[in-house]
């Protein structure tokens, strides 16, 4: 279930080759179930996993509307971590939850903060690793604005047609921020005539 193309950007330009081998050599491997979470929304985040099988999605609950919303997702041969709390056990600002069943091989975040604090090396990695995020998540908060739900769904499209095709329609219209109704007509619409 690999992707083809980065659907998290924040990868790019990065050899994390590093921190994949520590956690396959120093890691715990462990089986999540779908729903199963790694990190609960207000309880203090801790870990950091390497995805060898599975997905997983990031949460956010509205207590507004009584609503979770699906904020992002970690595929196979990707990092899982409600990052940079993890490092420290801040409160996780999401649920991570498994989307399949999952397996991955698992540190404690304190212990990827050590190896930042000991090697300048990767404490500089952990820096463009934190850029990167922040660039990626600028980033799709501005398409909120500069292209509409079409045009944000399309995009994805472009981007990564593969993690499309993997995930639910729920999941997929809860990231876009639309209904599953909607998303469903813009899949009709592509299948058959492009009406764009």
């Amino acid at each position: 279930m690999t992707t083809n193309k980065h659907f998290n950007t924040y990868k790019e330009g990065l050899d994390l080759e590093f921190l994949r081998e520590y956690c396959m050599e120093h890691g715990e491997r462990r089986t999540f179930e779908r729903g199963e979470t790694l990190e609960e929304a207000g309880e203090p985040a801790q870990w950091v996993a390497f995805v060898e099988r599975g997905c997983f999605k990031y949460m956010v609950h509205n207590d507004e509307e009584g609503k979770d919303y699906c904020t992002g997702f970690a595929f196979e041969g990707e990092f899982v971590a409600d990052f940079p709390y993890c490092l420290d056990g801040d409160v996780s600002e999401v649920s991570i939850e498994a989307d399949m069943p999952c397996e991955v091989h698992i540190i404690k975040g304190i212990d990827l903060q050590r190896m930042f604090d000991d090697d300048i090396d990767k404490m500089h990695i952990g820096w463009q690793i934190m850029c990167n995020l922040f660039k990626m998540v600028y980033a799709r908060d501005l398409d909120h604005y500069r292209y509409t739900a079409r045009g944000r769904y399309f995009k994805l499209l472009d981007r990564c047609p593969q993690v499309v095709q993997m995930l639910s329609l729920k999941d997929i219209a809860s990231f876009l921020n639309v209904t599953p109704t909607y998303l469903s007509k813009l899949r009709k619409e592509i299948t058959f005539g492009d009406k764009r």
